[in-house]
């Protein structure tokens, strides 16, 4: 068993493991990747302010999301695809993060299905939604997740259009993998996945197929999931989303002040301040530069969490510091189930609360309640170097 001390340590064990669409698809952005690298270069821009001389005993990362109690304020993001990272992938991260104590959420474009979830963990999860023009399917796929238990949906805002994702089309992107001779190629090297995957529950889009009419092979589905995303998207479709739903909401892929005061005023339980990891619009700021306008806007009105570009537990303590309640690890996790399955998603939350307990000992504090800008050191033109 490798010596793991990061998660750059996964990283590298998960590249040498998964075949390389797949490795891809996670480790990408779009267009030129700007944004991609911006989101984590710029927590490496925020420095830590050393304290010594207190009490570093009795510390605790325990906090809440939403409500629940969690271990740590780091919640497993919504990722597709995450069943071809690791055979039944889904179903293990779930089972990860719930013996953790951390919330995962679901994808719509997860592998294994909401019900394949909810049948091996056994307990609620967060589910989360994207909206598709086939309004029947949506109501259906809501229905189906209240029938889980899912104790939250993720709506995504941010997803109305497809970000150009270079490597996903210059690879032929599929699931289950087209077999081209390139395809066939890859795949030889990476016999151990090969292998297990031929014992997965599922190689396709649990929630979609067998869910959709005329949706039966790779081709089909392909077809429709790319017609189906909902470029009409307001607020007031999302306001009957909610209403559909009836119980806690959580509104994914804010980057603006103005779009998080119209999410507090819906009434949603939570924001998360994301650009979807750099996949959307390229170009856009980085999450965590964007955090302090949007805390500034609707900080007492609304709980913020923050997605895209955390890798380690100090960028945790950066966002909770900034006034973040929550965050979520979306590649993070997934390096550590394409390296070692279960076992893997379980090290990089251990790694993450090792990094996070430390750097806040280390910052004077015992508590994540107490973390402030007074833990950090900020550049002075971190939010104001663009005129607007």
């Amino acid at each position: 068993m490798p010596v793991i001390t990061n998660i750059d340590d996964l990283k590298r064990i998960y590249e040498r493991r998964v075949p390389r669409m797949f490795y891809d698809y996670a480790e990408s952005g779009s267009w030129t990747e700007q944004t991609f690298r911006d989101n984590s270069s710029d927590f490496h821009d925020i420095r830590l302010r050393q304290k010594v001389a207190v009490d570093m005993s009795g510390r605790s990362t325990a906090s809440k999301m939403i409500g629940q109690e969690v271990a740590m304020p780091v919640a497993l993001a919504p990722v597709g695809l995450t069943g071809m990272q690791h055979a039944d992938g889904e179903m293990k991260a779930a089972k990860a993060a719930l013996d953790f104590g951390v919330p995962f959420t679901l994808s719509t474009m997860s592998i294994n299905s909401i019900e394949d979830v909810a049948e091996h963990t056994g307990a609620p999860f967060w589910f989360q939604l994207y909206t598709m023009k086939d309004e029947d399917y949506v109501r259906r796929l809501i229905q189906r997740a209240k029938d889980a238990n899912c104790s939250a949906l993720v709506i995504t805002l941010d997803l109305q259009i497809l970000g150009q994702r270079h490597k996903d089309l210059k690879n032929g992107l599929s699931a289950p993998p087209k077999l081209t001779a390139k395809t066939i190629a890859n795949l030889m090297t990476k016999w151990a996945w090969g292998i297990e995957m031929l014992g997965a529950k599922r190689r396709e889009f649990g929630n979609i197929v067998g869910h959709v009419e005329g949706i039966s092979d790779a081709s089909s589905l392909g077809a429709w999931t790319a017609e189906q995303f909902d470029p009409s998207l307001d607020w007031t479709k999302i306001e009957k989303l909610m209403e559909q739903w009836g119980g806690k909401v959580i509104l994914k892929g804010i980057l603006d002040p103005e779009d998080a005061k119209m999410a507090a005023k819906l009434g949603a339980d939570a924001i998360v301040v994301s650009n979807h990891g750099g996949r959307q619009l390229d170009g856009a700021l980085s999450s965590i530069r964007m955090l302090p306008q949007i805390m500034d806007a609707v900080g007492g009105d609304i709980e913020v969490h923050l997605d895209s570009g955390i890798r380690s537990g100090q960028d945790v303590l950066k966002a909770l510091a900034m006034g973040a309640k929550g965050t979520y690890i979306g590649r993070a996790f997934v390096y550590g189930l394409g390296a070692m399955g279960q076992k893997g998603v379980t090290t990089a939350l251990e790694v993450i609360q090792k990094e996070l307990d430390t750097t806040m000992a280390l910052c004077g504090e015992r508590n994540l309640a107490d973390l402030g800008p007074h833990n950090l050191l900020v550049p002075q033109d971190f939010c104001g170097r663009w005129q607007e």
